[in-house]
């Protein structure tokens, strides 16, 4: 699923594990609506034009984890919260960087969002079925697998 940068991406995630991993869009506008379920959201793609992304998120039971370049600075002042719930951002920069703003809007009830930056990105993108598809298929066209980290370029 390609989508440009002036799109809106949708993605939903009721009682399921959704993951989109890689190089798998160029937009900067995302809407998520996760229901007893989980998602994976890779920003860290250098095709994802500059500027800052702007996360709509509907999460009931849910959890949203974000794989997010080491520099960027999330923003969640406009999430509301019903219930319990967090943003887990334990490699979080508490001065700002002049790196990407990732805003995060919406209503969490009873959820929360892990940030994932460096290499705990990278772990959480190689431990997944997408990954094996990605080494499998860079490997019959002898290319470079991008989901891993896809900022590296052969």
């Amino acid at each position: 699923m390609n989508a440009t940068s002036t799109d809106t991406v949708r993605v939903q995630a009721h009682y399921e594990t959704v993951k989109r991993l890689g190089h798998w869009t160029t937009a900067r506008d995302f809407e998520l609506r996760a229901r007893r379920g989980s998602t994976v959201l890779d920003l860290r793609s250098p095709r994802i034009p500059d500027g800052d992304i702007e996360v709509r998120i509907d999460l009931d039971h849910a959890m949203l984890k974000l794989l997010v370049p080491d520099d960027a600075v999330i923003d969640h002042w406009d999430l509301e919260w019903l219930g319990r719930g967090r943003v887990k951002d334990a490699a979080g920069t508490a001065v700002e960087t002049p790196g990407r703003r990732i805003h995060l809007t919406g209503r969490i009830s009873h959820g929360e969002v892990r940030v994932n930056r460096a290499g705990v990105a990278v772990l959480s993108a190689m431990f997944s079925r997408e990954f094996v598809d990605d080494v499998r298929r860079a490997h019959k066209e002898g290319g470079t697998p991008t989901v891993a980290d896809p900022a590296h370029e052969a």
